[in-house]
């Protein structure tokens, strides 16, 4: 399978990171902010908001009869993906992480991620060069959205362990 050390590492993480999440206690996650302003709950929720949106991507991405777009104006017919990245901040605040209840968030986590694996496993190879553009102008392939999801995993599990 193409994308098994893809998978591999997801599942890796997840096996690593979910014990280690679920052993802190309310304090941990709740009190100590990070450099932008975020505690271990945001930065869970900011996981799994990441999770969602490239969920979308990776399957919208398959039947898509155009490549996606991130920018307006964009022509009929073509997809469109809204840009999150500038409004991080904002999806975390709106769905309320800081006073989800932890458990819930990291079980959240651990299965959008193994749906993300099953996902990645399911993939039409034939549709692995479908793209869209993102924010800045760059054109973003569904082969390497899959292989640049688990840099962004390490990525917040990096801050996490910062944090604590």
């Amino acid at each position: 399978m193409k994308y098994q050390e893809v998978i591999d590492n997801i599942k890796t993480v997840m096996n690593r990171e979910i014990p280690m999440l679920l052993s802190l206690s309310e304090e941990q996650v709740s009190l100590k902010r990070n450099s932008q302003n975020r505690t271990v709950k945001m930065l869970v929720g900011h996981l799994i908001d990441s999770a969602s949106n490239n969920h979308q991507r990776m399957v919208r991405l398959q039947y898509a009869p155009r490549c996606g777009h991130s920018m307006p104006n964009t022509e009929m017919g073509m997809l469109v993906f809204p840009d999150y990245t500038q409004d991080n901040d904002l999806w975390i605040a709106l769905q309320d992480y800081q006073h989800e209840d932890w458990h819930t968030l990291v079980m959240l986590l651990k299965y959008y991620n193994e749906h993300i694996c099953h996902l990645i496993r399911s993939v039409d190879e034939k549709k692995l060069n479908n793209y869209w553009i993102d924010y800045e102008g760059c054109r973003v392939t569904l082969d390497a959205m899959i292989r640049g999801y688990i840099n962004h995993l390490n990525l917040h599990f990096g801050q996490i362990h910062e944090l604590i």
